[in-house]
């Protein structure tokens, strides 16, 4: 279940790059090359850090293929799609909590601490999507608006603690998807967010 909740996660990701980069008028290139950013960037920092090579879409081709067209494609039916923005959120939302899931994995097969599984399962989540709203001169999605990183957090605590307790896999992936995509869309809709920090230079006398 979880490579097919992997390719899901890395075509929705790759279609909410492209809808990204369309948004900001780039050609077709621009467009595959934000969709695999977005689609695999995420992934390739986690290798990285964990020192997991060689980085998992080198070994497979059919990643690069499969984002690529994705993005692609998105063009094509961009047109046809009505509330754009929600179906980015949604797409974004759910890639967003399959690669926490799958980026846990890694670190679990890997042998890490439980803290630096769930930093693995967080940085797999968001990097994708950091890369590509600074490639979008966007601020990225995670340091703005509504709970975002948080929810990955959660995903990947909530992953482990089912793990800990010998919860059957695909009920753990189900119970962890569902309650990360819940959480995502409910703080989308009613605005939940963490609290702000605002600093304003002079205001305590400086």
């Amino acid at each position: 279940m979880l490579l097919y909740i992997y390719l899901i996660a890395i075509t929705a990701e790759a279609m909410s790059g492209a809808l990204a980069a369309g948004r900001r008028n780039m050609d077709m290139f621009g467009v595959a090359f934000i969709a695999f950013i977005t689609a695999l960037g995420g992934g390739t920092v986690r290798d990285m850090l964990l020192g997991n090579y060689p980085v998992t879409w080198t070994q497979h081709p059919m990643y690069i293929y499969m984002t690529i067209s994705a993005g692609l494609f998105t063009i094509l039916v961009a047109r046809y799609m009505h509330r754009l923005h929600s179906i980015f959120l949604l797409l974004d939302a759910m890639g967003l909590i399959a690669f926490t899931i799958i980026g846990c994995n890694v670190a679990l097969r890997l042998n890490y601490s439980p803290t630096v599984v769930v930093m693995a399962g967080i940085t797999t989540g968001i990097f994708g999507g950091i890369l590509r709203d600074i490639l979008c001169n966007r601020t990225p999605m995670v340091l703005r608006k509504e709970l975002y990183a948080s929810v990955s957090l959660l995903v990947a605590i909530l992953y482990l603690c089912l793990l800990h307790f010998g919860v059957n896999h695909d009920i753990n992936l189900l119970a962890s998807f569902g309650f990360g995509l819940s959480l995502r869309l409910a703080a989308i809709r009613w605005g939940w967010t963490l609290p702000m920090f605002s600093y304003a230079p002079g205001r305590w006398g400086e």
